[in-house]
């Protein structure tokens, strides 16, 4: 019999997104091997398709009834919304505010980002089954919370850093070219393939993360090439993985601490929880794309990539101790 150590240990490297892994050798390679010249001008125009595209899939894929079944529960929906889009912005608000004078300007600009992104839809849900919650309204609301972050998280990057941002003119019409238009196409299409896309989901998940690699490889080349790694410093990255932690954990507990001050089961808490307090690395990556300038996007992304494998590896934990929880007489 395995002992409790390995057993965890093994949990642990479960947990692990091999996805992340692929993304920390895109950053290897970028840094070791940037586009230059004429491949350099090409790139940026590829992740463009590449958006797009990503958001077609991401509207086709999407039952507008998944989302809809979930309003009868308006408070826990109205709960989760909140928390993703007023309480996280305002503690990470907060947290980069105290880290300002140990950070560089587009690292903190990253952990504003990652506190203006929308939930994740699949992980969030998937953990919330594992620990006994209301897996239907997982879905719901993080399904809501991706299509108001399309529109939202530009805004709340906005709001968040008022003028000093670096943001161009231009990330209004990117965001109606490539995000709302190729997703609104999607959208319209679902009744007709969105069961196909449903069968082929394991080559559609291929397309998402070939489109990321493409926008990470080619934003962060960039940076390299601008001298990210003559800005940026091994104790700032290491402050933004304490920052990224902290408010991971002051995420989990604030959300099981409020779902109980108002009132809802255990069953709810649980949701509440796991979609407050996680961020769509999906969604996040090509929207940084869009609306960072140049070479920033590359550094902005990174604390997005720091703390979606903080929360695989935590909320997986977390989820695997409610589960047991649950079950224990």
């Amino acid at each position: 019999m395995a002992s409790p150590v390995f057993e965890r240990v093994r949990g642990i490297a479960a947990a692990v997104d091999p996805f992340v892994a692929m993304l920390l050798a895109t950053l290897v390679v970028a840094t070791i091997l940037p586009a230059r010249g004429t491949a350099a001008e090409l790139l940026p125009i590829a992740g463009s398709v590449a958006v797009a595209v990503l958001f077609f899939v991401s509207g086709l894929r999407l039952s507008p009834a998944a989302v809809a079944a979930g309003i009868r529960d308006w408070r826990l929906q109205a709960a989760i919304l909140a928390t993703t889009f007023v309480l996280f912005p305002a503690a990470g608000w907060a947290a980069t505010t105290l880290a300002t004078p140990w950070l560089s300007t587009d690292l903190a600009l990253g952990l504003l980002f990652l506190a203006a992104l929308p939930s994740v839809v699949q992980t969030s849900t998937a953990f919330t089954s594992i620990a006994g919650g209301n897996a239907a309204a997982s879905v719901c609301a993080a399904s809501a919370s991706n299509l108001l972050g399309i529109v939202l998280t530009p805004v709340l990057v906005a709001v968040l850093t008022s003028s000093d941002t670096g943001i161009d003119g231009g990330p209004v019409l990117k965001i109606v070219s490539q995000i709302l238009v190729p997703f609104a196409i999607g959208q319209l299409l679902h009744g007709r393939f969105g069961d196909a896309a449903a069968r082929h989901a394991s080559s559609l998940r291929i397309v998402d993360r070939g489109a990321i690699l493409l926008i990470v490889y080619s934003a962060f080349g960039a940076a390299v090439v601008g001298g990210v790694w003559e800005r940026i410093a091994v104790g700032e990255l290491l402050i933004v993985v304490g920052l990224c932690a902290g408010l991971l954990i002051f995420m989990l507990v604030g959300t099981w601490w409020a779902g109980r001050r108002l009132g809802f089961s255990r069953e709810n808490r649980i949701p509440l929880m796991f979609c407050g307090a996680e961020k769509s690395l999906t969604t996040g990556l090509p929207i940084a794309a869009i609306i960072f300038a140049g070479p920033m996007a590359g550094v902005v992304v990174i604390p997005v990539i720091i703390y979606h494998q903080l929360q695989l590896l935590v909320c997986a934990l977390l989820a695997r101790r409610l589960a047991e929880a649950r079950s224990t007489p």
